[in-house]
């Protein structure tokens, strides 16, 4: 697997980075807080080299979630919102590439990598990176714009957001995607 991009054939996949992921008594301690800062700077630069980007909503359909589309907290946060023409893809499972037209639109762009950012790193972005990298695509996933929350798992135990987004990121990395920083990718 690379190391870099071929930047003119990269798509920027933002996923579910929406306002009801900052509902803290949903979703409880996240890690990485600067996470949208770097979104931000990588949605800038795609936009400033008019690269293509696919924007993810998550409509939930479990009735308690804030990402339900009757919550305000559906919404995608607006400091990364879609403008313009950019896409965007609304799915109901955890995989932006299931239930969607998101790998149509990508082949007839033309499109063989993905840098993958966004909301949360253990859930849809983890699942996205593994089928694309199943489906062929190259796919690069950006550690310091992403982000996950603390989980319990089955027999009770706790792992801190810290670690479920290290662990998921190193069960990417090699096999399903190269796992890059901001920076990185940006130099």
């Amino acid at each position: 697997m690379t190391t870099s991009p071929d930047l003119s054939r990269t798509a920027l996949l933002m996923i579910d980075v929406q306002d009801g992921l900052d509902h803290p008594t949903y979703w409880g301690k996240r890690n990485n807080p600067h996470a949208e800062d770097n979104m931000v700077r990588l949605l800038a630069a795609w936009r400033a080299h008019q690269r293509p980007i696919f924007h993810v909503q998550h409509l939930s359909t479990n009735p308690a979630s804030p990402l339900r589309p009757d919550q305000p907290g559906n919404a995608i946060k607006a400091i990364v919102a879609p403008q313009g023409d950019e896409p965007l893809i609304q799915k109901t499972v955890n995989c932006a590439l299931i239930g969607t037209d998101l790998e149509a639109r990508l082949r007839e762009a033309g499109i063989t990598e993905l840098v993958v950012v966004g909301l949360t790193t253990n859930h849809c972005v983890e699942t996205t990176a593994r089928v694309a990298g199943n489906l062929g695509f190259t796919v690069y996933v950006v550690d310091d714009a992403t982000a996950t929350f603390d989980r319990t798992g089955y027999d009770g135990q706790y792992f801190p957001a810290e670690a479920v987004h290290a662990l998921s990121l190193a069960s990417l990395h090699g096999e399903f995607a190269t796992v890059v920083t901001t920076d990185q990718l940006l130099g």
